[in-house]
């Protein structure tokens, strides 16, 4: 465990047995068609490898990159795209994959701008759900768990680019390691 950590607040049989849940609702809900994963990057990669692993029904995949936070742990509300699909979602059932929702304001401008390309229908998956910093109410129809208002990082999650090889969601201490407090 790195040293900045504080505590290991999901470990990673229980992340496994979240992703092997979340795998089957969305197999259930999705057989006999084809899924269109939208991987949000970079936090969401390590959820997606995980989740399509899982996945019985035919899978493809794409990668979105946005920005909404910048270097530090707060939103600044604005999104912007740095990296759009390669792929046409025209007609196809989209999933994005999300590591986290806490304000959603990242992600209800995520789906009304894909909403535009005329996909099939457009769901959201998310590892880690932290209602309590909602802002804005935006659908997310497969949530993995539903966390406390603590900085989490570890599992595709990160501080100042750190932290996502974590196996485990885990809490830093208060000294993030970096010459300051949080």
């Amino acid at each position: 465990m790195a040293r900045n950590v504080k505590h290991v607040l999901i470990g990673r049989e229980e992340i496994a047995g979240m992703v092997r849940s979340v795998g089957a609702r969305i197999n259930a809900d999705y057989a006999g068609r084809e899924v269109m994963l939208v991987c949000v990057l970079k936090g969401a990669c390590v959820f997606l490898s995980d989740l399509m692993r899982v996945l019985d029904v035919p899978v493809a995949i794409d990668f979105m990159s946005v920005s909404s936070y910048g270097s530090g742990t707060s939103t600044t509300g604005t999104v912007r795209i740095l990296r759009d699909l390669d792929a046409d979602i025209a007609g196809k059932h989209v999933i994005v994959v999300e590591d986290i929702v806490d304000t959603g304001l990242t992600l209800r401008y995520l789906k009304e701008m894909l909403s535009t390309r005329r996909p099939a229908s457009i769901a959201v998956c998310a590892a880690f759900d932290k209602p309590a910093r909602r802002k804005v109410h935006v659908e997310v129809e497969y949530v993995g768990m539903t966390i406390p208002d603590e900085f989490i990082v570890g599992y595709g999650l990160d501080f100042g680019g750190k932290y996502r090889n974590l196996p485990d969601v885990c809490v830093l201490s208060d000294d993030d390691g970096q010459g300051g407090t949080k």
